[in-house]
């Protein structure tokens, strides 16, 4: 896609400008990275199928660390979404197992902000078992460059009174993590992804590829961490 280097370049002429996503001050908060591929041996299938261990697992990896936050994800191979038939293929291919943004786990109602100028491109509602469940999406604007940033497994007050076009200023909170109910069946985090196009989607895009199609989808699915900024502090 010729058009993804221009926005690249402004990405990177604007690195550390971005409003937090949630709030985190890295002087005193904790980032534990979380591995959700095959090398993780005691991400067992019972944890995986029962909501109650997972959060378990969650909770306690973060106390441990003593972090505020577990974060990675992004261009990961994982064993996660074996949980669901949502990342299979209908017609028995490859399923998908590629992910496409960065997860950020914690407590659930954590605040999620805006980290720049943008409205509001669509939004919906997706409650399957390991789906989205509560899913924004912004669009955005940036030296002339156009963007997304999708927002999923927020809680269902999220979208409550939202409308599409609506404006969200840099660092408005707009948006929280949801609880399982509402976020898909998952531990809270917030599934954050960037996006060059949307590529006719609306309410939805897909945050997991197939591995097979992975230079297809990263090259349109931009590092979350241009906008994050959070890497640095692992």
């Amino acid at each position: 896609m010729e058009h993804v280097a221009p926005l690249l370049a402004a990405l990177k002429s604007h690195k550390g400008q971005f409003a937090p996503v949630v709030p985190f001050n890295p002087g005193s908060d904790q980032l534990l990275p979380l591995d959700f591929t095959a090398a993780n041996l005691a991400l067992t299938d019972e944890i995986l199928n029962d909501n109650a261990l997972f959060s378990a697992y969650i909770n306690r990896r973060l106390s441990e660390a003593g972090a505020r936050y577990g974060i990675g994800g992004y261009n990961e191979h994982r064993t996660i979404y074996s949980r669901s038939t949502v990342f299979d293929n209908a017609s028995g291919t490859e399923p998908r197992r590629l992910h496409l943004g960065t997860d950020i786990w914690g407590k659930p109602h954590t605040a999620v902000m805006a980290p720049l100028d943008g409205f509001v491109h669509s939004f919906g509602l997706h409650p399957t078992l390991g789906d989205y469940g509560a899913v924004i999406i912004l669009s955005h604007q940036l030296d002339r460059q156009s963007f997304f940033t999708l927002y999923g497994h927020l809680s269902l007050g999220s979208i409550k009174n939202m409308f599409e076009g609506q404006r969200i200023a840099a660092g408005d909170v707009f948006a929280e993590f949801g609880i399982p109910q509402d976020n898909g069946w998952w531990p809270p985090h917030l599934h954050f992804q960037v996006m060059a196009d949307m590529q006719g989607w609306k309410g939805d895009y897909p945050g997991v590829c197939a591995f097979s199609e992975r230079d297809k989808w990263l090259e349109n699915c931009i590092d979350p961490d241009m906008i994050l900024n959070m890497n640095q502090y692992l």
